[in-house]
């Protein structure tokens, strides 16, 4: 009867040292750029699937530098977008200011988008004198790059 006391104490104690453990792990793992804009309460479909291999956030200013493997080309509704290798800007809660490293083709020509808002349940984008809005919903799940099917097409395009 005492052994089995001494081994319920043990499982109990090896059953809070575990969960004790999981709580701190979850504190110090640094978040991925993903669910850092969830944070700033932005879907994680404003980044590409895949390919951010880091990040750099400065907490108090908001500065941030997002870094990909390579350029990503996408089709994104009904726009053609490019993210450089380096994405650099400013973010605070439903704001992107400041935005370098992603542009989209309008009127032949990429046009950096400088700022993304949020309102409600719309994202709206700003690239130089253009601005769209789109559902929230659009932008749940992150685009794949697939730049390497398109690279002919958007050269052609560009190439106009």
């Amino acid at each position: 009867m005492e052994s089995a006391k001494t081994l319920a104490t043990l499982a109990a104690i090896l059953f809070i040292i575990l969960i004790h453990s999981t709580r701190i792990n979850s504190f110090t793992e640094t978040p991925t750029a993903y669910e850092v804009l969830e944070d700033y309460s932005f879907p994680v479909g404003l980044l590409p699937d895949g390919v951010v291999k880091g990040y750099d956030l400065n907490p108090n200013t908001g500065e941030f530098s997002a870094y990909l493997n390579d350029t990503c080309r996408l089709i994104e509704g009904g726009f053609q977008v490019k993210y450089d290798p380096k994405i650099t800007g400013f973010i605070s809660n439903s704001k992107l200011s400041g935005v370098k490293g992603v542009s989209v083709l309008f009127f032949r020509k990429w046009r950096n988008i400088g700022e993304i808002l949020r309102h409600g349940n719309h994202v709206h984008f700003f690239a130089s004198v253009a601005a769209e809005k789109f559902h929230i919903r659009d932008f749940d799940e992150s685009p794949l790059c697939v730049w390497y099917e398109l690279q002919d097409e958007f050269l052609l395009e560009e190439q106009k």
